[in-house]
């Protein structure tokens, strides 16, 4: 069952799991919780695992450690927008979204996993960024 909000998160009926889901993805584009090691360390699981649009793969410990000096990780750094939210809740307490953000002139697609931790919250599991080439158009 694919739930999406192409717009906003509120723009279309969806899963509380997708909404929370979309919820906890954007926060991780907030500056001041991309500084606070404590806010960060929240949304993520212990099994983190992220392929980064360079291809490098990040560790928990390593994300956690660096997401203050990636983009968006300063009050003064450009805002990271997202949008084009998708989601799917593949089982219970396992969503799949999908959305794009865009940094200055980068358009990059992003896939993540969110799965509820033995607390009941929703963490982040999986992450892959894929750049998109100037001049492609969005499906």
């Amino acid at each position: 069952m694919i739930q999406n909000d192409r717009h906003a998160p509120e723009a279309l009926p969806q899963h509380p799991d997708v909404t929370e889901a979309i919820v906890r993805e954007r926060r991780l584009h907030d500056p001041s919780v991309r500084l606070s090691g404590p806010l960060a360390e929240a949304l993520f699981d212990p099994d983190f695992i992220e392929v980064g649009a360079s291809g490098r793969r990040w560790t928990h410990a390593e994300m956690v450690a660096a997401l203050p000096t990636l983009h968006g990780g300063t009050e003064n750094s450009t805002p990271i927008t997202a949008e084009h939210f998708e989601g799917t809740v593949l089982a219970p307490g396992i969503v799949h979204l999908t959305y794009e953000t865009r940094i200055e002139d980068r358009q990059v697609r992003r896939s993540s996993i969110w799965r509820r931790d033995a607390a009941g919250e929703f963490r982040l599991y999986y992450h892959q960024a894929t750049p998109v080439p100037d001049g492609t158009p969005r499906p």
